[in-house]
């Protein structure tokens, strides 16, 4: 397991640990805390997993100079009539990267239909509300499970569809292997 697959499985861990401990907890505050760190630690555990499975196709002759932008968020730039890979970061949507991998590493276009889709779209919001808050945010505890269930079901979808593997961590759904 490379260092990135670990990190980004550590990232998952902790973020399930938080939930387990928001869940024990009586104190509001810690709960709200452990909340908020479920929350962001399982998006990064997500931004991880993305970066990972990138990171197993940049190398392929196969890739283009646009497919290597994608994967490896960098911009491409027009030079002497060639267009370049430059150093200059370049942020895509993390739903576009995720339709990306799916659609050209398995040929298949995501089917927004399918539960892990809309769930996802769910979490994003959770997320968003936390990261961009225009108002006093209340996150639910039930709405931190569904976002990290979703999560693990996105990072499932993306291996059956590109690898034809489960996700290792799939079937453990929300429940830690940390003790924290």
């Amino acid at each position: 397991m490379s260092q990135i697959d670990e990190f980004a499985q550590s990232l998952l861990e902790e973020s399930k640990r938080f939930l387990e401990k928001a869940k024990d907890g009586d104190d509001l505050v810690a709960i709200n805390a452990h909340l908020h760190a479920a929350i962001m630690l399982a998006f990064s555990s997500l931004e991880a997993h993305v970066n990972s499975i990138s990171d197993d196709f940049v190398e392929r002759p196969e890739m283009t100079v646009h497919d290597m932008s994608i994967l490896m968020e960098r911009e491409v730039r027009l030079e002497k009539g060639e267009y370049k890979l430059t150093q200059i970061l370049k942020i895509f949507r993390l739903e576009d990267r995720i339709q990306f991998l799916h659609v050209r590493f398995s040929g298949k276009t995501v089917d927004h239909l399918q539960t892990w889709w809309s769930r996802l779209a769910d979490a994003t919001k959770l997320r968003n509300q936390l990261t961009h808050p225009k108002e006093m945010v209340v996150i639910k505890q039930e709405a931190v499970e569904r976002a990290i269930q979703a999560i693990v079901d996105t990072i499932d979808a993306l291996y059956q569809a590109i690898y034809n593997l489960p996700f290792p961590a799939a079937a453990r759904g929300v429940q830690s292997t940390l003790t924290f």
